[in-house]
């Protein structure tokens, strides 16, 4: 068998580069165009979708570093504390490449120093710890998955962690709930892009496990939109006079699972986590002492140190 290899000039060459970089414009272009749509017109967002971003451990690009840290041997070189320490990797911060557009949030000063607290305090006052509601903006970026149902004048979003739930309302919308957790969030198509505006907070969710907060002034603008017909591109401006000089913005992408059995499970935590919170009320208290093959652990519990802020 002979093969015959004939030589291609420099300019063909050129060409052929041209017309496949053109055939992969089109066929992105194609993409948007081929978005499943509802009844009425509208992108179809129903499914189930998921980050894959390390937005919920830290909103800004950082190393891999423990989750609670101690000093050790190095100055810069900080070690497992006591209360992590027999996870081990499990322990740790995965790095990422961060999400907020600037690599900067906006802190004013004094709200600077309790995001600082915060981050040292994690463990005991993230309200994820303790199944807490997680709040809007970042119930859609923790690492579990949500269901989107979509309808003609609401779309509800229900999370896997701790049974969240959102409606939002497109057109006409109620008052504001009590419960102000999720917020309250009110939609508009503006051409392919969901646009949603987010309001009514309390104060006692956080953005993220680096203890970045904000106040019941919390105001968000969200817009999700189509880039694949299994991919969205979503944007999120944050605003809290309270917290942040300016308003700041941030941005990524959810993506359609596509497994044949994909299903949302609920991940009711709280009967698992009550230890955590309600255990030092315990007369005869459960969790004391803990022995595995390389570390021995003793639990001594202490009372909350009446700051209403961590009461929660």
């Amino acid at each position: 068998m002979r093969i015959r290899f004939t030589r291609v000039s420099g300019a063909a060459a050129g060409a052929v580069v041209i017309a496949v970089f053109a055939l992969a414009v089109i066929q992105t272009a194609g993409q948007a165009t081929r978005t499943p749509r509802t009844a009425d017109g509208k992108p179809n967002l129903n499914g189930i979708w998921q980050v894959t971003t390390t937005a919920n451990w830290d909103l800004l690009a950082h190393s891999v570093r423990p989750a609670v840290a101690q000093p050790g041997v190095y100055d810069n070189h900080p070690v497992l504390a006591a209360p992590v320490v027999a996870l081990g990797a499990a322990g740790l911060v995965p790095p990422g490449p961060g999400v907020v557009e600037g690599n900067e949030i906006p802190y004013k000063p004094e709200a600077a120093a309790r995001k600082r607290d915060n981050a040292e305090h994690w463990l005991d006052r993230d309200p994820e710890v303790r199944c807490y509601m997680p709040g809007i903006p970042r119930a859609m970026y923790m690492p579990y998955p949500f269901q989107i149902t979509q309808g003609t004048n609401k779309i509800q979003m229900v999370f896997a962690y701790a049974n969240a739930s959102r409606t939002i309302y497109l057109g006409a919308a109620p008052a504001p709930p009590a419960d102000m957790w999720m917020g309250h969030s009110v939609g508009r198509w503006e051409g392919n892009t969901l646009v949603v505006d987010v309001s009514d907070f309390n104060d006692r969710t956080w953005l993220s496990r680096s203890g970045d907060f904000h106040s019941d002034a919390l105001h968000l603008v969200e817009r999700f939109t189509p880039i694949t017909p299994d991919a969205l591109r979503y944007e999120v401006t944050v605003e809290d006079p309270n917290v942040f000089t300016r308003p700041w913005k941030m941005n990524m992408v959810l993506y359609r699972q596509l497994e044949d059995n994909a299903a949302l499970i609920d991940y009711r935590c709280v009967e698992l986590v009550e230890e955590t919170f309600l255990g030092h009320l315990r007369k005869n208290q459960l969790v004391k002492h803990w022995e595995g093959d390389t570390i021995v652990l003793d639990v001594t519990r202490r009372t909350p140190n009446g700051d209403k802020r961590y009461e929660r």
